[in-house]
């Protein structure tokens, strides 16, 4: 199977809201929730894909570069790519009834490991989907990384306890998702949650924890207060809030005050290997990719996982191979620039 057949092959089984198109761009889904568009006016997807598209890459074919190492560090599991698959949660609604939540984090999980990368999970209000999430990163030894939503303060511990037993490598919160309608109206209420309610779940969860839709330097100051140790830059999206950031514009702000006190992990856009060098450029460690990976189950299960790494993987390389980087770390602001034509 190639890419090429891989999308033919999620258009069978994926939608209707969701085309598999050649390039996740957001234009296609937009507005339709169910589905995976933007919230609104619609328009957030397509502004965090056009965002990376405003740089370009600074060619420099006259250098040292002989072997290429795409490798990154996930809390001690080494990753063959800077890329996480992200956490994707109601799929029956949303991309299509041929798999639910389990056997979709099931595949996800195992797809991510044989292809080199890690997977998050996602979380909802049937508790079955993180009690199968957690199964299936027991049985893979923790590689995986379960997300909790911004839930009462009661829900969130006992869901931590279920987290805990599988030895994640990590804990994520998208806490964001307090914007999301289902979350809106629980009762207890669940949302938005304070400096020292993060720090007592984070003192909890007694694991690297990453704190999922941080949009602004204030708000990556405050988890970094809390004792988170990584954030995803992430407006979930376009998901959550109408006319919000590029999630480009929030790292640019972000990158150069933390970078080094917490891991800089972004979302929104990111399509191709190109994409990922920028985002690294701009001070990003690792990049999260969410909708793409789920076309890439829908069209070949762990087979188009791998595809779809081992294709963003490969243009990362030639973009650092005609840049002028050996590694990730070697890779600057010097080796992009903004053009917008």
């Amino acid at each position: 199977m190639n890419y090429v057949e891989l999308l033919e092959n999620a258009r069978k089984n994926i939608g209707p809201y969701c085309k598999a198109c050649p390039v996740c761009n957001g234009l296609a889904c937009k507005n339709q929730i169910p589905g995976p568009g933007a919230k609104g006016s619609g328009d957030n997807a397509i502004r965090n894909y056009k965002a990376w598209q405003n740089y370009r890459l600074v060619q420099d074919p006259i250098s040292d570069v002989k072997e290429i190492d795409t490798s990154s560090d996930f809390f001690g599991y080494k990753l063959k790519s800077p890329i996480i698959a992200g956490p994707v949660g109601a799929v029956k609604s949303h991309y299509g009834t041929l798999y639910d939540d389990l056997e979709y984090n099931q595949i996800l999980l195992k797809g991510c490991k044989d292809a080199g990368i890690i997977g998050f999970t996602g979380d909802g209000k049937n508790k079955a989907v993180l009690e199968g999430a957690c199964k299936a990163i027991s049985s893979l030894d923790g590689i995986g990384v379960p997300t909790i939503k911004p839930w009462d303060m009661n829900t969130i511990f006992e869901k931590l306890d279920l987290v805990k037993s599988a030895n994640p490598k990590a804990i994520a919160m998208d806490i964001d998702a307090g914007g999301l309608p289902f979350l809106k109206n629980q009762n207890p209420p669940a949302g938005v949650k304070t400096v020292d309610e993060l720090k007592e779940i984070i003192n909890y969860a007694k694991k690297p924890f990453i704190i999922k839709g941080i949009m602004s330097l204030a708000s990556a100051k405050k988890a970094y207060e809390a004792g988170a140790s990584a954030i995803v830059i992430s407006n979930h999206g376009g998901r959550v809030l109408d006319s919000s950031l590029s999630t480009l514009s929030a790292l640019e702000e972000i990158a150069p005050v933390m970078k080094n006190k917490l891991i800089l992990i972004v979302d929104g856009g990111i399509r191709s290997g190109a994409d990922v060098f920028k985002a690294l450029a701009l001070g990003a460690d690792l990049v999260l990719i969410a909708r793409p990976f789920v076309v890439s189950v829908y069209g070949g299960k762990e087979e188009g996982i791998s595809l779809l790494t081992n294709k963003i993987t490969e243009e990362l390389k030639d973009a650092m191979l005609m840049c002028g980087a050996h590694n990730l770390k070697e890779i600057d602001k010097s080796m992009i620039k903004k053009e917008i034509l």
